[in-house]
């Protein structure tokens, strides 16, 4: 049988109706995962999660990857909190506030991540996605064509250089030693579909003066932030979301971060390479 499906939007999202044990049973996977590519966002809320439930769901949905920072031991579950008890990734987090896709410094992204709350924010920590599918299908024709090849440097301290005002030499020493990742504007996925793989971390295009640059990132940042392309998740306590990080960007939206907001993570290993498009070779 298939799932019974409610759209929170138009363009992106999707509520599932689905019992825990046929959840967690891998019986819907493959739906879930063609939910993902078309929604961005697929979540269902009154189920009661375990650490354990989420490796198990995750495990349904592809294989498992170990996130931390180079030099620490990498963990399977991430803590996504500013709570330093229970993460040693806290000074990365408020980067979390930026529009962005996870895993810019890598030629193959995590394919997507699987969530749930543990503790809420009293006010504010709702979770927001675009969908960079929609957002580039719905692209005028000569921007596709202006956009399709082009190729961007990524950057962590372009990223965080955005949330720390007045970073210290260590901090940007930190930063700038992860160095610039090349990528393509427009992701071309193995499926035939485009997405637009823009983040916090874009810093400029490859082959344009600074301000040309800064001009269409801006104008592209601008074109994906309209309100038929969001999705803002409102946490409860017994929600599980997943996200395509292939197909979105995300961001958490303001809140205390003294509160003890904390989300536990399990995120997917990617698949497939962030690649450009592809142009068909003349006869």
């Amino acid at each position: 049988m298939a799932l019974s499906t409610k759209n929170p939007t138009a363009r992106v999202g999707v509520e599932i109706d689905i019992d825990q044990v046929s959840l967690l049973s891998g019986e819907h996977a493959a739906e879930i995962r063609e939910l993902l590519e078309h929604r961005g966002v697929v979540f269902t809320r009154g189920k009661d999660f375990s650490d354990e439930d989420l490796h198990t769901l995750a495990r349904t949905l592809g294989d498992i990857r170990l996130d931390g920072k180079d030099g620490v031991k990498k963990e399977s579950l991430m803590k996504v909190t500013f709570d330093k008890e229970h993460s040693h990734l806290t000074e990365y987090f408020l980067g979390t506030f930026t529009w962005h896709f996870d895993g810019f410094w890598e030629d193959t992204p995590p394919r997507g991540s699987v969530l749930t709350p543990r503790a809420l924010a009293p006010s504010g920590g709702e979770t927001e996605f675009i969908n960079t599918y929609a957002a580039y299908d719905d692209l005028p024709e000569d921007k596709k064509a202006q956009l399709d090849g082009l190729m961007t440097a990524h950057t962590m301290y372009r990223t965080h250089s955005r949330v720390y005002p007045d970073p210290t030499p260590e901090q940007i020493e930190d930063w700038k030693g992860y160095g610039e990742k090349i990528h393509p504007l427009i992701w071309q996925h193995s499926s035939g579909r485009k997405s637009i793989a823009l983040s916090s971390s874009t810093d400029y295009v490859i082959g344009m003066d600074r301000a040309e640059s800064d001009a269409l990132i801006e104008w592209l940042t601008d074109w994906c932030q309209q309100p038929k392309f969001i999705y803002r998740h409102e946490w409860r306590m017994g929600d599980v979301l997943i996200w395509d990080n292939t197909g979105t960007m995300h961001r958490a939206a303001p809140y205390d971060i003294t509160s003890a907001r904390r989300l536990h993570r399990v995120t997917l290993v990617g698949e497939e390479p962030l690649t450009a498009v592809r142009t068909p070779v003349s006869a």
